[in-house]
């Protein structure tokens, strides 16, 4: 039996960094998406942490990285840019709200592309993307005795 696997290419090479960039360029202003979204939308082989390592080399000229936040709304480049409040204060030029804990509401911001642009057929269900894509408080399911 023959089977093939898609090959996934190292998180070092072009081609990886590219299909993260290509779907980061669809992203509109004053929207965001969560590292994870993108892993997912990308499928094997990529990670939300894979993702945030390559938004690092990112050209700002070309490729809107400040639009890819954390899966609770908020941004994750204090430690890595100079100065550490980049990333919101242009989310906020496009007009992206921060709350004092400095989250954004996902339910409000979060941008999920269409079937056409993700390549993932299984997208097209709005309650699954609903689902996959949104965050909200994780609550612990309390068992009666």
């Amino acid at each position: 039996m023959n089977s093939t696997k898609r090959t996934v290419d190292s998180v070092d090479s072009p081609g990886y960094r590219e299909r993260v960039f290509e779907i980061v360029r669809q992203i509109p202003a004053g929207r965001v998406m969560t590292y994870g979204q993108v892993a997912y939308l990308l499928g094997e082989g990529y990670t939300p942490r894979t993702v945030g390592f390559v938004m690092h080399s990112a050209n700002e000229e070309n490729t809107p990285w400040h639009r890819v936040i954390n899966a609770q709304g908020a941004c994750s480049t204090g430690r890595i840019l100079i100065p550490p409040d980049k990333q919101r204060r242009m989310l906020e030029e496009e007009g992206v709200e921060f709350n004092s804990k400095g989250r954004c509401r996902l339910d409000q911001y979060q941008w999920s592309p269409g079937p056409a642009e993700s390549g993932r057929v299984d997208l097209q269900n709005q309650d699954l993307q609903a689902s996959l894509f949104t965050t909200g408080p994780r609550r612990k399911k309390h068992h009666e005795p």
